[in-house]
């Protein structure tokens, strides 16, 4: 994909007013939303993997509410348990469609709804990490992730899909060990945000 398709240029139109109409409530998130922004204003094409050192990404924390738990997946790559997520796509709309996409397709629950603000799904954090997406022998790069709320129906079963080494249901206060900051910031917001 190239910035010059209608794809490519709607999904970044969308990108740039998603960040640019979100007002977080800390200025390490304000940061970051300004940086993203910068980085969307420099690279047309920066939403997409092919885009190094840096590209923005998109997930979702998939919770169920009505359980207060969080689903998290074990990342093969990283070892860790995280959220749902990864890489824009040509076909996805927008962040918010791209996030859930990855939502649906890694934890297999098909109905998963993004938690809306104003009518619209809004991102609930922002965090920038290092990763080799471009494989273990390649440099590091930077996803810059812009992070969602999935909402699953009260008892939804999950499915483990290719991409992941395991998949478990965790209670809000029994998140594993092997998880960072990110992840337990992302699920207490989820947490707040969905009770």
């Amino acid at each position: 994909m190239t910035a010059t398709d209608p794809g490519a240029s709607a999904l970044h139109a969308d990108a740039v007013g998603t960040l640019t109409r979100w007002r977080p409530a800390d200025q390490d998130q304000e940061q970051l939303r300004l940086d993203y922004l910068e980085h969307l204003h420099a690279q047309p094409e920066g939403l997409y993997r092919s885009c190094l050192p840096a590209h923005i990404t998109a997930s979702a924390a998939v919770v169920d509410p009505a359980a207060g738990r969080v689903l998290l997946t074990l990342h093969p790559k990283v070892g860790l348990w995280l959220q749902m997520g990864g890489h824009c796509e040509p076909g996805d709309a927008d962040l918010a469609s791209a996030a859930l996409r990855e939502a649906v397709e890694e934890s297999g629950i098909p109905n998963l709804t993004l938690l809306a603000v104003d009518g619209r799904p809004a991102p609930a954090k922002l965090d920038r990490h290092q990763v080799r997406c471009t494989g273990k022998d390649r440099p590091e790069n930077t996803h810059l992730d812009v992070q969602y709320i999935a909402l699953a129906p009260a008892g939804a079963q999950a499915l483990i899909s290719e991409e992941s080494l395991d998949l478990r249901w965790f209670d809000y206060d029994g998140l594993p060990e092997l998880t960072d900051h990110s992840v337990r910031d992302l699920v207490a917001r989820a947490r707040r945000l969905t009770s």
